[in-house]
């Protein structure tokens, strides 16, 4: 895994683990959580989001458990307003994953269920966000991820 390449920017990792299995803190989570490709973006992405664009990190969930029926999933980020309602997704992929059609398809189904205003997909070297218009029942690709303020 190339740690340098990402679209976003740095920040004072901290690695744990052992050699065989390394992790990463998750400031969210406040535990060392495996390392793979995608958490290497997650973490950079939830870094980029507090830093840079003002995020409180107290209104943002990494690994949210969902339930569709009798099936359980997760989404990989959900930020929240000041009344703790969901107002964004956002899903990551490894670096070397294209974000394809299937990759909105995935975080489309999850808000069927938390209904925000935001989708946000990343790969680490791309990122996506659309802004929803339930109205008109579609959704429109920004330029930039909003800062908080903005949403």
């Amino acid at each position: 895994m190339d740690k340098t390449m990402l679209n976003l920017p740095s920040y004072a990792v901290r690695l744990g683990g052992s050699r065989e299995h390394p992790k990463i803190f998750d400031v969210l989570r406040r535990n060392y959580v495996a390392l793979t490709p995608e958490e290497w973006v997650r973490q950079h992405f939830v870094h980029f989001l507090i830093e840079q664009k003002g995020y409180p990190q107290t209104l943002l969930a990494n690994e949210v458990r969902l339930q569709v029926g009798d099936k359980q999933l997760r989404a990989d980020t959900v930020v929240y307003n000041r009344n703790l309602m969901p107002r964004m997704i956002i899903e990551y992929k490894a670096p070397d994953i294209a974000l394809s059609q299937r990759v909105f398809d995935q975080i489309t189904i999850y808000n069927f269920l938390l209904h925000v205003d935001y989708l946000v997909v990343s790969n680490g070297h791309e990122h996506y966000c659309c802004k929803m218009d339930y109205e008109k029942n579609a959704y429109e690709f920004l330029t930039d991820i909003p800062t908080y303020s903005e949403l």
